[in-house]
């Protein structure tokens, strides 16, 4: 009796231990708030603004059920991995930061400004109207954007390597984009989902 009791403790154990899944999600609200606080410090001459709910939110309540009580034993890790954080500072990132608001505040902000370039869906800047800019200094400005474009591209791939989470550099990038788009100044373009360029 004796052994058939451990036979089943031990079935049970093991089709809980199969069911727990270690699920680690992107962690976008996470993402929104470091992508802004970035964007904000290249875009403006202040930090982003502190975000209106600065408060944590609770940790989720435990279950007193046994089956969830020897999970906790056995996985005392499994929920904490539910709720990653999201690390933006490294130091290749803090010297892309550095280049891109150097870049941004002695020349892309005019080109912005006067609509030569704007943001795409995808989270770079593109060339919008060249014939605004005197045929003499096209090079200079497709320079300018390319090397922007440059920074971008490596901050989306640093930001997930950091993470050890490759795969999440196009969730990324999306957040990063439209973090750009929703921080750009009245007048300035960007491309919607279809690609048309728009004015804001």
């Amino acid at each position: 009796m004796r052994k058939l009791v451990y036979g089943l403790l031990a079935s049970v154990l093991v089709a809980l231990v199969g069911c727990v899944t270690i699920n680690v999600y992107f962690p976008e609200a996470a993402a929104q708030k470091a992508a802004d606080q970035f964007i904000g410090t290249v875009l403006d001459s202040t930090p982003a603004p502190a975000t209106k709910n600065p408060q944590p939110a609770p940790p989720p309540k435990k279950s007193n059920q046994p089956s969830a009580m020897l999970l906790d034993l056995l996985f005392p890790a499994a929920y904490a991995a539910d709720v990653p954080n999201l690390r933006v500072q490294t130091p290749a990132a803090d010297a892309i930061h550095d280049r891109m608001r150097e870049r941004f505040h002695s020349t892309l902000d005019a080109l912005f400004d006067s609509g030569v370039v704007g943001f795409t869906k995808d989270g770079l800047v593109a060339v919008r109207d060249a014939a605004k800019v005197p045929l003499e200094q096209r090079a200079a400005v497709s320079a300018a954007v390319a090397d922007e474009n440059r920074d971008r591209e490596a901050l989306y791939r640093e930001v997930a390597n950091a993470n050890n989470h490759p795969e999440w550099e196009p969730q990324i990038r999306a957040t990063f984009a439209k973090g750009w788009i929703e921080r750009a100044h009245p007048g300035w373009y960007y491309q919607d989902p279809s690609g048309a360029w728009k004015q804001k």
